[in-house]
């Protein structure tokens, strides 16, 4: 059945799932079963388990790394070219909608989903194991100033513009899939334009849904994973606990059960709280580090890097293993894209749900340049106090990175003043970081499991948080970091595939949104007149010029024939 122009512009909001709908349950039993089975292969057939990981990761590493630095190139050019086109005139909810927060609380919101354990874990590993070890691609002498300046850019290229642009685009498809179009809260929602609905409530959108679930799980397992990484270290600093398989085990499992605690009490008030406190010690810390470290260096590092970031975007953007090796590009760039791809349903529904009555235009700059902006402050204070303390001599950083980039952040705090206590809050917020991290995508994978509910069923939300840590757990006993990273990366390659689809159906829509205003008024649009405006002229030219040796043919036969 047609939808009329008036019903598009002013869509009824999406019923609340009732209560008798529920979870899934073909799609829980399919998706714990699938988790679980991974686990306890992974427990019980150690050797198996990584051979066959290892293996694997080599091939795709091998035969579809372009696939993931072509993907994420899609992604940021298509926010860049929807934010600037018609369609950033669309209003994500009726024409008449206004933001539900206002600008302060929604730039707020957006910096809290920006900085998490994953800043904390590489703010200061990463640029510091750049700057000992430059990118192969490079050609920069280890430990020079050259290498200091590609190490930050590196940084920036890994956690700024690319990684918000994929979130973007998740969390775009959602907003305008809810409050424009009045549907589920679900990934397969979004491919209405594509499979039609009744395929997106049958096997094809429980498929989709299916394969956001697994990329979530396993990408929070790495975030949680690195997590328990870093409190290890930070215990073994500040209260003398060795650092081992079993101290990080415990250490999930305690998390774990602050976590459980939290889901089956409903405080998602306190949940709240936490990640308001978050903002304040992370702030805190950098603060701190930004004082008491090299204040001028940190200054004079923010412009220089971002320019050099910039004039260097296409290159790095660009860059596969064809010339330099699959090695660094798999430890680095790929496995970042595929850890922002398994991100993507637990950012992009974040996101998506505060940016209700905002135009397109303003979520997607604000997307992409508020967390963006935050993260290159927060790698040019910390990375940056860290890379002038090591090329300085006033510390020995380069054992920190050998040990692992965990390590790095405590071994700089400790070169500063009072660096126990600023070591155990940077643990602190690590620990918080890992609670709602937890809470957060395991609402998601029981909203997605539970047909798009707001408010899914605790025991099922416990039960989605029960199995990540399980997976955390497991794949540190495993092979630590490596075996995070193999499983990330092997996760998101068919989500990729998912994610490259959902553009595609988000772009057939927008066209035919009566609020983004005529085509003729789009820039692209003109210019693509214009183009075929020029090929028309050239043509018509060809058929004049055609015609007129025609006819001067023609005449020279007819002469011919008068001819005596």
């Amino acid at each position: 059945m047609s939808t009329e122009p008036s019903e598009r512009l002013h869509p009824e909001p999406p019923p609340a799932p009732s209560a008798a709908d529920g979870p899934d349950r073909v799609l829980v039993t399919v998706g714990m079963a699938a988790v679980t089975a991974v686990v306890l292969w992974a427990w019980l057939g150690e050797e198996s388990f990584d051979g066959v990981s290892s293996t694997s990761l080599t091939w795709v590493l091998n035969n579809f790394g372009w696939l993931f630095v072509v993907a994420a190139d899609v992604f940021l050019v298509l926010c860049l070219v929807i934010a600037f086109s018609r369609f950033g005139r669309i209003r994500l909810g009726r024409d008449d909608s206004e933001p539900e927060f206002g600008n302060l609380a929604w730039v707020a919101m957006m910096f809290s989903a920006g900085m998490g354990i994953g800043l904390m874990f590489y703010g200061v590993g990463e640029p510091l194991t750049h700057y000992l070890a430059p990118p192969p691609a490079s050609g920069v002498r280890p430990g020079s100033g050259a290498a200091a300046r590609t190490a930050l850019e590196y940084s920036f290229f890994h956690w700024t513009l690319t990684p918000w642009a994929i979130y973007g685009i998740t969390g775009l498809a959602l907003a305008y899939t809810v409050f424009r179009k009045g549907r589920s809260n679900r990934i397969s929602a979004a491919f209405v334009p594509l499979i039609g609905a009744r395929r997106a409530e049958s096997w094809q959108g429980r498929a989709i849904d299916l394969l956001a679930v697994f990329a979530t799980v396993f990408g929070t397992a790495t975030s949680l994973g690195l997590g328990a990484l870093q409190v290890a270290e930070g215990l073994d600093l500040t209260a003398g606990i060795g650092v081992s398989r079993t101290t990080e085990l415990v250490i999930i499992a305690v998390l774990s059960a602050a976590f459980v605690a939290s889901a089956f009490s409903g405080l998602h008030r306190g949940i709240k709280w936490l990640s308001t406190l978050n903002i304040v010690l992370v702030a805190a810390v950098m603060v701190f580090v930004f004082l008491f470290g090299p204040t001028v260096y940190v200054l004079d590092t923010i412009p220089a890097a971002v320019g050099g970031y910039l004039q260097n975007l296409l290159p790095m953007a660009s860059r596969t293993g064809a010339f330099s090796g699959h090695a660094w590009l798999g430890a680095w760039t790929i496995f970042y894209w595929a850890w922002w791809l398994s991100w993507a349903p637990f950012v992009g529904t974040f996101i998506a749900r505060i940016s209700h009555g905002r135009t397109v235009r303003e979520f997607l700059v604000g997307v992409l340049l508020v967390p963006s902006g935050a993260t290159v402050v927060w790698f040019c204070v910390m990375g940056g106090t860290a890379l002038r303390l090591e090329s300085t001599g006033q510390a020995d950083l380069a054992g920190a990175v050998a040990d692992g980039a965990e390590a790095s952040l405590f071994a700089m705090l400790d070169a500063l003043p009072i660096g126990t206590v600023t070591s155990f809050v940077a643990m602190v917020l690590v620990m918080t970081y890992f609670i709602t991290s937890a809470d957060s995508a395991s609402l998601v994978m029981g909203s997605l499991t539970s047909r798009g509910a707001l408010h899914p069923p605790s025991w099922l939300v416990v039960l989605w948080g029960v199995l990540m840590a399980a997976v955390a757990a497991v794949l540190l006993v495993v092979g630590g970091l490596d075996s995070l990273q193999a499983a990330t990366i092997l996760v998101a390659l068919p989500f990729v595939v998912v994610m490259l689809l959902l553009c595609w159906a988000l772009l057939r829509e927008l066209r035919e949104d009566p609020g983004a205003g005529p085509a003729r008024h789009h820039a692209l649009h003109g210019l693509r007149d214009v183009v075929r405006t020029m090929v028309g002229d050239v043509v018509t030219e060809q058929g004049r010029a055609r015609h007129h040796r025609l006819r001067r043919a023609a005449r020279s036969r007819s002469e011919s024939d008068d001819a005596p």
